[in-house]
């Protein structure tokens, strides 16, 4: 399988998301492939937001090497399943789907522990660090569900 993470700047949400699952993918020796993208074009090229790191480090995960990186068309090509954080994700998404078949692999993040609910996973750029922990329990939860369905496949 391929996921691909979505989130506005690819520096926070996103790259938290890459990195949990990820993690919990290689710990059952899955080679999958996760990777994580954004839209705003002032963050490409940019490393994961120094909480977003200190966040994932505390649960022995490294974004260190994590690039931000712009959101195309052809990663619906590339991806199996495209996962967004917010409302303004899925359209942005939606907005560079080709075909109907592209947006049957995009869905909310945490509808994969939260069927149905479109529940947002809240951008914690502009609050406080325990937001960032905040964030990293709702991702955490929604990659277990994932690994879940993962394993009955």
């Amino acid at each position: 399988m391929k996921y691909l993470m979505i989130c506005l700047g690819n520096i926070c949400r996103s790259p938290l998301a890459e990195g949990v699952l990820r993690d919990k993918l290689e710990k059952i020796g899955s080679n999958s492939i996760v990777e994580s993208r954004g839209f705003e074009t002032y963050h490409d090229g940019d490393i994961a937001d120094y909480r977003a790191q200190k966040t994932a480090k505390k649960h022995n995960i490294d974004l260190s090497k994590h690039r931000g990186s712009l959101f195309q068309a052809v990663d619906f090509d590339n991806f199996d399943m495209i996962y967004v954080m917010d409302k303004n994700n899925y359209s942005d998404v939606a907005s560079m789907a080709r075909t109907p078949e592209d947006m049957k692999k995009v869905d909310f993040l945490m509808n994969a522990s939260r069927p149905g609910t479109d529940t947002v996973v809240v951008d914690p750029y502009y609050g406080a660090d325990e937001n960032f922990d905040e964030v990293y329990e709702m991702i955490d939860e929604a990659a277990d569900a994932i690994i879940k369905q993962y394993e009955k496949k």
